[in-house]
């Protein structure tokens, strides 16, 4: 299920699906330590002897206020004669969790409305050895163990405070203890559970023919009792309400620096692009991770999750970042990159947010061969990410120290990394994590890297060695156009496996070919590039009425059983987006970009109603697959924007008639 509304501060991030149910809270990393598991946290109400969750009968509208990480939910119910107008926030200094209610009642009658918000925890990511209780010092409930806290309150009719609540375990969490489905609406009182406990806490509000009542929930979150004590106090002082004003006037502050011009987009567009940087942000740990995804939910599906930090989402991530303006978020990403890197100067598949050494499915044995279980790629769009980020800051302080440390030591690898005799890169695995072989993308990244390494070494005056970098990459550059080559198929192949003194080549047409012309390794308008191009947009195009385009031919990851047949592959955001980059390259004036519009289209479309793009969508009902958010089609989004603003700004400026210069 989608996590359509993700909110968070760099330390805590708490996710909702589409039921506008708290699905996920990370702590204190983001996409490292799920105290949730994956668990619903309910909501529900109790009113006229009727209990209701959300998950049915409620008509549900989850957004986000204009250019803010703070929530605009409306849920609805006719029948009950109700409605709930809702805001959540984290705040950017502390780590409180924050839920502001206004519950209407559109009945001729007062009535009493019942608010029940229920809790299972899963404190490091495990139901075993937990503790709940009422703590009558801080009137809440605290959930630990070890040095995980949770503190939960709430205030209603001038009452600071827990009035109502259960504690127990979770084998009992259905009944009506915690779930008051009876006549009377009330909760148990049980102070306390051990083991695998729950809780549920309930506000009773008042509320007045055609009237309304506002309540407020917080969750503070800590590594002891202290700090939660001390979270709770301060949510007294300053007011729940004033806490998630604060953090709404933040993210407008953060997010309106760097927009573009209201006549340079539509406004779905424009859209999109704000709503990209905040969840972009979201998924940023403030110590610099970023992280591919934390939707939770891909764990059904191989046991493991996309909450980690991988070399290749990063370094795009950061790159649009910096192009966007917001250096100090890509500056903190390439110290990350600085405290992972190898003593060799290769990154491995992926990393935890607090940059310990993730699980890796590449092995270290291919064929009986020893082999290096990365993608080579991550490593050289790191160099190239960081270049970028390096343009956009013009900040020689902070790179001057990357230099030695990090930009030579990753250069120097791939220019280890080679084949002697061709020049093109070893093997390793492709961006999808599928194959082992030499993969057009990941040389055309290699050489993007080189490039970037070369610059930095004339930047530091470091000239032989820059020499170096480029002879390198114009060697592997011309290596590829030998060896990747098909020329009966008249286009590039997605990669090839040495035999002998050649390359067997993969036919398969994969998005990722458009990377020979996107990081500057083949010229976007060289005729092998075009015919490239072509067979892709005629092949990857998904041909129903959704649209879109596919990764590569006969894609079966997360594919739907009612997939049509001849559908390439469901339609992924980034191959769509990649594909728009290419047409904006290959651009020769102003009329040739419009195109582009269409693929921004395209996104805008089929985002959520939050703005919220996943991974993929079904080809025939749009639905988001796999996870949602995903952190690379938000910054792909912005990327592309980004460029085809730039290329329009420079077509234009080459079709203005040069006035004739004084004598």
């Amino acid at each position: 299920m989608p996590r359509d509304i993700p909110v968070g501060n760099g330390s805590l991030l708490v996710n909702f699906d589409s039921e506008y149910r708290m699905r996920d809270v990370y702590f204190p990393y983001v996409g490292q330590e799920n105290h949730t598991k994956g668990h619903p946290f309910d909501l529900g109400l109790w009113v006229d002897g009727k209990f209701s969750d959300m998950t049915g009968g409620w008509v549900k509208d989850l957004r986000y206020r204009d250019e803010s990480l703070v929530t605009n939910v409306t849920l609805e119910n006719q029948e009950w004669e109700l409605a709930l107008h809702c805001s959540d926030a984290v705040d950017q200094e502390l780590d409180i969790y924050l839920k502001r209610i206004t519950v209407v009642n559109s009945s001729p009658r007062p009535r009493q409305v019942r608010i029940f918000l229920s809790h299972d925890f899963y404190l490091y990511g495990n139901e075993i050895g937990g503790t709940a209780y009422f703590d009558p010092r801080s009137r809440s409930i605290i959930h630990y163990k070890v040095h995980r806290y949770f503190l939960m309150s709430c205030w209603a009719h001038d009452e600071w405070g827990v009035q109502h609540f259960a504690c127990g375990r979770k084998e009992a969490a259905g009944t009506d203890e915690f779930r008051p489905e009876g006549l009377t609406g009330e909760l148990s009182g049980a102070p306390s559970a051990w083991g695998s406990p729950y809780s549920t806490l309930g506000i009773w509000l008042n509320i007045p023919a055609h009237g309304q009542e506002t309540a407020y929930y917080w969750m503070a979150a800590g590594t002891k009792y202290q700090e939660v004590a001390d979270l709770n106090l301060l949510v007294h002082r300053i007011t729940p309400e004033e806490l998630i004003e604060r953090s709404d006037r933040y993210w407008a502050a953060w997010s309106n620096r760097h927009h573009p011009r209201e006549d340079q987009l539509s406004d779905e567009i424009r859209n999109i692009y704000s709503r990209s940087l905040l969840i972009v942000q979201s998924q940023i740990d403030k110590r610099g991770a970023i992280v591919a995804a934390t939707d939770s939910d891909i764990v059904r599906f191989g046991k493991d999750t996309y909450s980690y930090v991988w070399g290749r989402d990063g370094a795009f991530v950061a790159a649009a970042l910096a192009k966007a303006g917001f250096t100090h978020a890509s500056m903190k990403y390439f110290e990350f990159c600085a405290g992972i890197v190898s003593g060799e100067g290769y990154q491995f598949q992926h990393y935890s947010p607090d940059g310990s050494l993730a699980s890796n499915w590449h092995p270290w044995l291919v064929n009986g061969k020893e082999v290096l279980p990365i993608q080579e790629d991550s490593t050289a769009l790191t160099l190239w990410a960081l270049w970028i980020h390096q343009e956009c800051s013009g900040d020689v302080e902070f790179v001057g120290p990357l230099y030695h440390s990090m930009i030579k030591k990753m250069a120097d690898f791939l220019v280890r990394y080679r084949d002697s005799e061709t020049g093109l890169p070893l093997p390793s695995y492709d961006l999808w994590e599928e194959r082992y072989a030499v993969h057009a993308y990941t040389v055309a990244s290699v050489v993007a890297g080189l490039r970037a390494a070369a610059r930095f070494a004339n930047l530091f005056r470091d000239f032989s060695l820059a020499r170096n970098y480029d002879t390198v990459a114009d060697d592997m550059a011309l290596a590829a156009c030998k060896y990747l080559y098909h020329p009966d198929l008249e286009r590039f192949a997605r990669s090839g496996t040495r035999k002998g003194g050649a390359y067997l080549l993969d036919e398969t047409l994969d998005i990722s070919l458009l990377s020979l012309a996107t990081l500057g390794l083949v010229d976007a308008n060289d005729p092998r590039m075009v015919r490239t191009a072509a067979a892709i947009d005629e092949s990857l195009r998904v041909d129903t009425n959704i649209g879109g385009v596919a990764r590569y031919e006969g894609d079966e990851y997360q594919r739907p059983d009612d997939s049509p047949e001849g559908v390439p592959g469901n339609p992924w955001f980034i191959s769509t987006l990649w594909l728009a980059d290419y047409r904006i390259m290959e651009a020769q004036n102003v009329e040739d970009l419009q195109t582009v519009i269409s693929y921004l289209e395209w996104c805008s479309g089929n985002a959520l109603p939050s703005g919220v793009l996943a991974e993929q969508i079904h080809p025939l009902t749009g639905a988001p697959l796999c996870v949602s958010p995903l952190t690379w089609s938000h910054s792909a989004f912005m990327m592309t924007v980004l460029k085809y603003l730039e290329r329009k700004e420079e077509l234009e400026a080459a079709a203005r008639p040069v006035s004739p210069q004084p004598l």
